[in-house]
């Protein structure tokens, strides 16, 4: 593989990891929307996508036509793919660095206070009055939950004011580190310290395979 490519599909992996790392590492839970979360991973694999199928399929006449901005508009539509994504797929919320029992107590006393005619169902719980269903699911592995919507007919802005009371209600929880951040943030540094060496190394060769990959 070249200099470039190494550093181009790594880069925004190992940021992405270091990210995730951090978030597991902390004492708190952390609250993200579904489309945040989409997105953020996205970021992180955008590197892979942008030597794999982005430079597979690029077009020969764009290249000849805009250059480098070819580049900048398949950016921009690789961008714009992931948040049509993300806009369109049903409410989610994603919680990290939780269980599932924790994430279902506080939920719970949440749901109470803001629709006193929910209805539980085992993980599931109905809030007539805000027009939401969900549903909860965990990733035992990694330690993160999902609430995930049951059904099409949602309320939006109400599933935005859920993640807001969400996030402020478990600010209160302490939680024990997750053992996988440690291993996480250790594989980031290694990925970041392997760009950094091949840059300061072969900085003329780095910038030679930059020039031959991009076409420029």
């Amino acid at each position: 593989m070249a200099t470039a490519h190494l550093c181009i599909s790594l880069g925004p992996l190992s940021v992405y990891l270091m990210l995730m790392g951090l978030i597991n590492a902390s004492r708190k839970p952390f609250v993200t929307s579904g489309a945040r979360d989409i997105f953020s991973l996205a970021l992180g694999v955008s590197g892979l996508v942008m030597i794999g199928p982005l430079r597979l399929f690029v077009p020969e006449q764009a290249l000849t036509a805009f250059g480098a901005w070819t580049w900048a508009l398949l950016g921009a539509f690789y961008i714009l793919s992931v948040l049509l994504i993300g806009m369109t797929s049903r409410p989610r919320l994603v919680v990290y660095n939780i269980t599932a029992t924790q994430l279902k107590t506080s939920l719970g006393i949440l749901v109470a206070e803001l629709d006193k005619t929910a209805k539980w169902a085992g993980d599931s719980v109905e809030l007539p009055q805000l027009g939401i269903q969900l549903s909860i699911e965990s990733k035992n592995t990694m330690r993160s939950c999902q609430i995930v919507a049951v059904g099409h007919s949602q309320n939006l802005a109400n599933w935005a004011r859920l993640r807001v009371k969400l996030a402020a209600s478990l600010k209160k929880i302490n939680v024990s580190a997750n053992p996988y951040a440690l291993s996480m943030i250790g594989f980031a540094l290694v990925l970041g310290t392997l760009i950094a060496f091949q840059i300061i190394q072969n900085p003329q060769i780095v910038l030679n395979d930059l020039r031959d990959f991009l076409r420029l």
